[in-house]
């Protein structure tokens, strides 16, 4: 029997820090897989995939449906943004391990970019603002060091994001046994995925997403998809160099997710997809197509496995349901409880608070509660809900003070910029697509509740290696998916 945390007893750095002792995960005798390829369309719910598979049948997504397993109750992290959604695949962990919490968060242990080092306390914004010139694809050159927060007990060095991350991810134990690595995704900043080596990728991609205006984005998608057909080709990403085929690799799709939140695109009644967004789709499932056949070109299909997902989901599916409430109100209500309460407030369509006195914690939940109805809060997890999910703020710099959970449709933003977001705790939010075709899986459809974490063991499984070589994997227990 595995000996598992208990909830709450141990605080997220400390949990970070723990390893759980559990029964060994074994890898097979035989790996199931010699490759593994894994895409996000980032956006995508079930209901988007079941939807489109009906109406396409001829389409890419519905060929894997037809020959693989369906996960029809598949939950992605919550919070429900890009970083931590992927980290769970890769990682096989949630925020309480990982320690990332969004793409902007905050940390109480670090200092300000520029700084000194003098004063603790920092947001940490990892996204196209720490590019050297994010109108540029390849970023200008690079990420900016200087634009990274700083770690005093470092010698006031910057925290580039792979630093960040406080476990391995399934590239560097791939690549530490002896095997190719790859990934594309939308900004430089997932250097993240590199792990705390920064070298678990040995072909990373990242054209930069905000170089291009949101019509470009299925055009950002394809510098990737052309990037992953040269790697099923035997060259790295540009096609210029000879290179293994690595045994992961992968990319995240963007496209759906913008049309989901253009004001003139996201859905019709029903939750059919409106014109933008079915173009959207369409492009990627051609781009899956695309891969697919590649991989039938090469002789690769009966050596790889297939994973299709999301990072995140998007809320709301009706529109009808849209409620934008300004950024300024829940920072309003918390700094009436004392000014300059708030140190950070991330808001999509949730919310994490970190405050500069954690002592009025339980008193800025009360206020927030009180006001539930202007702000469109549905709920307020402060104290023990804090630290059971999380772990505790108090010992923990990372963990936030407090959370909102909204109400179905409320979104922070200004009036008219988008009609949807993620980033939240609600179903629409974490109930994500999740697919799986290739020699480690059977055809049909799994209905009980799997979580996207598990992924990363189940990865790692397929390619012969012990999931438990992740150290999220041992810290929260996560098992393979069923197959």
């Amino acid at each position: 029997m595995r000996k598992r945390l208990i909830a709450g007893a141990l605080g997220g750095l400390a949990a970070a820090a723990v390893v759980v002792p559990m029964t060994a995960q074994a890898a097979p005798a035989t790996p199931a897989a010699r490759h593994v390829l894994l895409l996000s369309i980032d956006g995508l719910h079930q209901s988007d995939l079941v939807r489109y598979a009906a109406a396409h049948p001829k389409s890419a997504l519905a060929g894997l449906l037809r020959r693989g397993t369906s996960y029809a109750n598949a939950s992605t992290t919550s919070p429900s943004d890009s970083f931590p959604g992927l980290l769970s695949m890769v990682t096989g962990g949630t925020p309480r391990s990982t320690g990332v919490y969004y793409d902007d968060s905050y940390d109480r242990s670090l200092a300000a970019p520029g700084s000194n080092c003098t004063t603790k306390g920092t947001e940490v914004l990892y996204d196209e603002t720490i590019d050297r010139d994010s109108t540029k694809v390849d970023g200008g050159g690079g990420l900016d060091p200087a634009k990274f927060p700083r770690d005093p007990a470092k010698g006031c060095a910057p925290v580039a994001p792979h630093s960040y991350l406080r476990v391995n991810t399934i590239f560097e134990v791939v690549k530490k046994a002896g095997l190719r690595t790859a990934w594309s995704d939308k900004h430089l900043a997932y250097d993240l995925v590199n792990g705390p080596s920064g070298k678990g990728v040995d072909d990373l991609y990242t054209p930069e997403v905000a170089s291009v205006p949101a019509s470009g984005t299925a055009g950002n998608d394809d510098l990737k998809v052309t990037g992953i057909v040269h790697e099923i080709d035997g060259y790295d990403h540009t096609g210029a160099h000879r290179a293994a085929v690595p045994a992961v690799f992968g990319m995240n799709f963007q496209a759906v997710s913008v049309a989901q939140k253009d004001p003139a695109g996201g859905y019709q009644a029903g939750g059919t997809p409106g014109p933008e967004l079915a173009e959207a789709l369409d492009h990627t499932d051609a781009s899956i197509g695309r891969m697919v056949t590649e991989l039938g070109r090469q002789h690769l299909l009966g050596s790889t496995d297939v994973i299709v997902t999301a990072k995140h989901g998007q809320s709301p599916i009706d529109k009808s349901k849209l409620k934008i409430v300004g950024k300024d109100v829940l920072p309003g209500i918390v700094n009436a409880v004392k000014p300059g309460l708030v140190a950070q407030a991330t808001q999509d369509d949730g919310a994490l608070l970190w405050l500069t006195d954690q002592s009025k914690a339980p008193a800025a939940a009360a206020a927030l509660r009180k006001q539930a109805a202007k702000a469109g809060i549905a709920k307020v997890l402060v104290g023990k809900d804090i630290v059971r999910r999380f772990g505790d703020p108090r010992r923990d710099p990372r963990v936030p003070d407090l959370v909102v959970i909204t109400k179905p449709g409320v979104v922070y933003t200004k009036p008219g910029s988008k009609i949807a977001e993620h980033g939240g705790f609600n179903p629409e939010d974490t109930h994500v697509a999740l697919v799986t075709a290739g020699p480690g899986f059977r055809n049909g459809t799994i209905a009980r509740q799997v979580r996207t974490t598990q992924i990363a063991p189940s990865i790692l499984t397929l390619l012969g290696l012990r999931p438990d070589a992740l150290r999220s994997v041992r810290i929260e227990g996560t098992s393979p998916l069923p197959r």
